[in-house]
């Protein structure tokens, strides 16, 4: 990649990931995958039959990364290397995506009450020929949550858009007594994990890529 050129594509919608990106200076343009097309979104988030959280997150970060480099080509834009990300929450190997409404957020909720559960982002990094992928695994322990404090929550904006029904850089930081892992990578985007890929697709942070 030319030292003059040094910005990737971001294909994610998500406000965090756009922060966390800038926490470490990198510059990124959105390429951004559709939900609507006559067959449907271009990466279906559905879960296939047994399928296993790591295996699930992983795949969906792949066709992500896969689709958005293509739609690159397609639309002849200038080549860069290409980021994309998914989050899933696991509780009792049950994958928790993003609530539909009130109801599901607080059944989620109520199963995260007072228990550790998993936060597992994969990462995929795709640049010319070359795609680089990670799994980040933490463990996040909620306190006991009484009714009161569920309800509150769901009727604030912050759960409906993110896996699990939470996000820890909102009002729910309150409910976790304890994490082990990632901190970014609860959020989104583990910060250590995407540097290392982004290296090795020839984009310098601080100074430094792996080449």
């Amino acid at each position: 990649m030319k030292q003059s050129d040094q910005k990737i594509y971001l294909a994610s919608k998500s406000a965090r990931r756009r922060e966390l990106l800038r926490q470490i200076g990198v510059e990124f343009e959105l390429l951004l995958l559709r939900d609507q097309t006559p067959r449907g979104p271009e990466v279906s988030e559905e879960v296939l039959p047994d399928e296993a959280a790591d295996a699930y997150v992983a795949r969906v970060t792949l066709e992500k990364a896969e689709c958005a480099h293509h739609t690159m080509l397609w639309r002849k834009l200038p080549i860069r290397p290409v980021l994309a990300a998914d989050t899933t929450v696991v509780v009792d190997g049950r994958i928790l995506g993003k609530p539909a409404g009130y109801a599901e957020a607080a059944e989620m909720l109520r199963l995260l009450s007072g228990r550790t559960h998993e936060v597992l982002t994969s990462i995929a990094v795709r640049h010319h020929d070359d795609t680089w992928q990670v799994t980040q695994r933490s463990a996040v322990r909620f306190t006991a949550l009484n009714e009161t404090a569920i309800h509150a929550y769901c009727m604030s904006t912050e759960p409906y858009d993110k896996a699990g029904g939470y996000g820890i850089q909102g009002m729910a930081a309150v409910f976790i007594e304890e994490i082990a892992g990632s901190h970014s990578g609860i959020m989104g985007l583990p910060l250590f994990e995407t540097t290392q890929l982004l290296r090795q697709a020839g984009v310098r942070i601080l100074g430094v890529n792996s080449h």
